[in-house]
């Protein structure tokens, strides 16, 4: 590019300008029409989904870094050199295009590094897909990562943001004066922010003490839902009604709350069934035995009947199943409750709670005689 500038002394300034930004185009055109296409090859030959993913997303960033960059430095051709003595200063509104340029080179080196940012965070969760409800590894690295990529982004913005400004020395006053009164103003802003700052902290020990991971089940203030979002400073819980329940982070850790799946996903399920004193439990646990195989929810793992309680006119009898996850055990809940109650319908319908009215009791056998029960005998009753 050198040997082409004495040709272009003949052109006024900004027509110079405008050619050697034109070549850097072209040159960052031809760049990107060969890179893109190796790029795709080789991810295609090696079934790479990150170098896939790089020659789909990349183009245009690529374009304007090397067409920013190339223009730079053809437009440093254009400075006198330094040991020339009568050389003429170079117009303000060169210096301008130059910050501008640089301004769009910042600005596409910091977009490209999110893409690439976003391409590692996808090709993870490429390999680490959570196909199975119970892949709690898979679900804690994705938890991890998706609070990572976030901080990341955030870093990056600032740093780019600092270079762009740092470009106009009124900005780097601005820094000078900011840097002397950084010890107030952190404290105004602590003080006022102190909110979203613990939201953010307690992001940090979620994303790796991990109380909570993506897909987790929970009871959170009352309400059944998996985890479907962890951003900096709020959950989004998707209930099982499909609406949605947006919770501070600072909550996870200051309250308490149900995670059904900590460290598995399995669930015991309880049915509870009232019937008479005079119900045949026994026959219940067969027809349990009978009627789980039959289920493709149920896991095998726990089948269950007892009398757990006992009240003046019926017994609690509760029954216990296993399914692989929440939704299956609610599910499987359901189908076996509704069977035990068509079942003793079928069965056994005189063995329904009933109120009973009985003579009271003596020491003795009872008499033969007339026996009164509440006021009225037993032909009364009849």
């Amino acid at each position: 590019m050198n040997e082409l500038l004495p040709f272009l002394q003949d052109f006024p300034l900004i027509v110079r300008m405008a050619i050697l930004c034109g070549f850097a185009l072209l040159i960052a055109t031809a760049f990107v029409l060969v890179f893109r296409p190796i790029v795709g090859a080789a991810g295609r030959r090696t079934n790479s989904y990150a170098l896939q993913e790089v020659a789909k997303r990349t183009r245009s960033s690529v374009f304007w870094i090397v067409a920013s960059g190339l223009t730079l430095s053809f437009w440093d051709g254009l400075a006198p050199a330094s040991g020339a003595t009568d050389a003429t200063v170079l117009p303000a509104f060169v210096r301008g295009f130059q910050i501008l340029v640089r301004t769009f080179l910042y600005v596409f080196i910091a977009v490209f590094i999110l893409k690439l940012v976003n391409i590692g965070a996808d090709t993870l969760r490429h390999v680490y897909a959570i196909d199975d409800q119970n892949d709690l590894r898979e679900r804690k690295i994705l938890t991890q990562l998706q609070y990572i990529q976030r901080i990341v982004g955030i870093v990056i913005f600032i740093i780019f943001a600092a270079l762009i400004l740092m470009q106009f020395s009124a900005m780097r006053n601005l820094g000078t004066a900011l840097l002397t009164s950084a010890g107030v103003g952190s404290i105004i802003i602590g003080l006022a922010a102190q909110k979203s700052i613990a939201n953010l902290l307690a992001g940090f020990q979620i994303a790796f003490t991990q109380p909570i991971r993506l897909d987790d089940a929970l009871i959170v203030n009352g309400e059944y839902g998996w985890v479907e979002e962890i951003t900096l400073t709020y959950v989004t819980m998707r209930l099982w009604d499909e609406r949605r329940q947006i919770i501070p982070l600072q909550k996870f850790i200051d309250d308490t709350f149900q995670n059904w799946t900590r460290s598995s996903t399995q669930l015991i399920g309880t049915v509870l069934l009232y019937v008479d004193y005079t119900f045949p439990v026994p026959a219940l646990r067969e027809e349990l035995l009978r009627f789980l195989p039959t289920q493709p929810l149920w896991d095998e793992r726990v089948h269950s009947v007892a009398v757990t309680d006992n009240t003046d006119r019926a017994m609690t009898i509760r029954v216990l199943v296993s399914a692989k996850d929440a939704s299956d055990t609610f599910a499987l809940r359901c189908a076996t409750r509704e069977h035990c109650i068509g079942w003793i319908q079928e069965n056994y319908r005189n063995c329904l709670p009933q109120n009973r009215v009985a003579p009271p009791l003596t020491s003795g056998k009872p008499s033969a005689d007339v026996e009164k029960v509440g006021g009225f005998t037993d032909e009364e009753l009849d």
